[in-house]
């Protein structure tokens, strides 16, 4: 079984390197599409996302193995991408067999709530089953899923920046203390006395009991 490093020493042998590159932004995410124009009327027409570029050919670039693909991009306002590989089989992506399927998804920014209302209404227009509108006090959320099973969420933001700044300062800390309880949970585990899944140390959402999870 392989053992997670410590924080410890993950951070003992990062002080050796050079400081990280600044990050600036997502380029893109990439899924398999069952149908390329199957997706490009979702992602274009019902959400407004233009289709913005095309790679094709026969062999992988980063493998070198042969799998013909059709790569396809719809471009978000800040310039990054979504993206999919048509195969050219008419198939999609297999979900995970161990994975919920609400866990895997993607989620996109609106800017306010009425805008969040208007693309659940388009959504709806379309036929599309969705979920929420979905409160998070940070920000509300819709759910749905694309043609591909691609797990999606659209997000209007209600808390400022300088409360997510607030939120910043303890996050770290929260993660150590859930960090050392997996660990005595993995002891816990190994020794037969643990039963089932670690739990969080607090919930942040009482109010939600017995209702689909988001």
């Amino acid at each position: 079984m392989n053992v997670p490093l410590q924080p410890e020493a993950v951070r003992s042998a990062l002080s050796l390197l050079p400081a990280p590159a600044p990050v600036q932004q997502l380029h893109h995410y990439a899924y398999r599409a069952r149908d390329a124009e199957e997706t490009r009327h979702f992602y274009e027409d019902i959400l407004g996302l233009p289709l913005y570029h095309i790679i094709q050919s026969d062999y992988v670039p980063s493998t070198g193995e042969y799998c013909p693909y059709t790569h396809f991009f719809f471009r978000l306002q800040d310039g990054s991408f979504i993206a999919f590989f048509d195969l050219g089989d008419d198939e999609a992506a297999m979900p995970s067999p161990n994975t919920p399927l609400w866990v895997n998804h993607i989620s996109f920014r609106v800017d306010t709530e009425l805008e969040l209302n208007v693309m659940k209404a388009r959504l709806q227009a379309e036929g599309v089953e969705v979920l929420g509108v979905t409160d998070h006090h940070i920000f509300k959320s819709i759910y749905f899923f694309d043609p591909n099973g691609v797990r999606l969420e659209l997000t209007a933001q209600l808390a400022d920046e300088f409360e997510m700044l607030e939120e910043s300062k303890t996050a770290h800390a929260r993660l150590a203390e859930w960090t050392a309880r997996k660990q005595q949970w993995r002891q816990d585990k190994a020794a037969g006395l643990a039963a089932g899944a670690l739990k969080p140390q607090q919930n942040d959402r009482p109010e939600i009991s017995g209702t689909p999870a988001a």
